[in-house]
């Protein structure tokens, strides 16, 4: 196997409007630390993982209070109008320091149940792959298409459905070539996969676990908590 190296990347510029809190969520309290601290610590406390770019927004006047603030393995970039747009900010700075095939990890930020066992299965199952990939669910419910009216327009087969995860990890001049040219043509993008889909690749499903959740509402905080609580062995 040859020798690879592995770099995170956090998009943390959004403000997190669901959750209706006094600050951004990923800045809302977890365990004694904040949400965006335990979606970082995972990867700080990982052996192969070399460093981490944090891309902030422009006003973040959050994260210099932080613990990590002055954390030798983070490096700061500045957020984007859309998420893609600070994945993107993030890869520039990054390729500072990066070989174009490096691999990246990207990963929400509001992630904050992120497995180390799903993280290492991750880094050994795409080490040598030729596009990379993401973690990601099976669909297990029944799934329904919509009308415009909120009517089943049909039941759609979950036999080959994914609920997409992070993180999702490519190489690093790969992924930022994917996006400038979905930017360019106008293309949507959802995710960082969906870049690479978009420009002919075909990145590798690795299923991860179902407590990777992301924080949206302001019930996921208590099943972030629970999840964490479980995964250390401490809930009672």
């Amino acid at each position: 196997m040859s020798k690879q190296t592995f770099w995170a990347l956090l998009p943390a510029a959004g403000v997190g409007k669901r959750m209706q809190a006094d600050c951004p969520k990923q800045y809302l309290p977890l365990l004694n630390k904040t949400v965006l601290e335990q979606s970082l610590d995972c990867f700080l406390s990982h052996p192969k993982i070399k460093g981490v770019v944090l891309v902030l927004g422009h006003e973040d006047g959050y994260w210099p209070d932080s613990p990590l603030a002055s954390h030798p393995k983070i490096r700061r970039a500045k957020g984007g109008q859309e998420r893609f747009h600070s994945v993107l900010n993030g890869l520039s700075v990054l390729s500072e320091q990066a070989a174009e095939n490096d691999w990246v990890l990207v990963h929400d930020a509001a992630r904050p149940c992120l497995r180390r066992a799903d993280l290492d299965r991750l880094l050994a199952v795409l080490a040598e792959d030729e596009v990379g990939g993401l973690l990601a669910l099976p669909v297990r419910d029944t799934m329904k298409r919509a009308t415009s009216d909120g009517e089943v327009s049909e039941t759609v087969d979950r036999e080959a459905l994914w609920h997409a995860l992070t993180p999702q990890m490519f190489r690093l001049g790969a992924l930022q070539a994917a996006i400038e040219q979905c930017i360019e043509e106008g293309l949507a993008i959802t995710d960082d996969a969906s870049a690479m889909e978009r420009v002919g690749f075909r990145p590798k499903l690795i299923e991860g676990c179902e407590d990777n959740i992301k924080i949206t509402r302001p019930r996921d905080l208590r099943l972030a908590e629970i999840y964490l609580l479980e995964q250390r062995g401490e809930l009672g």
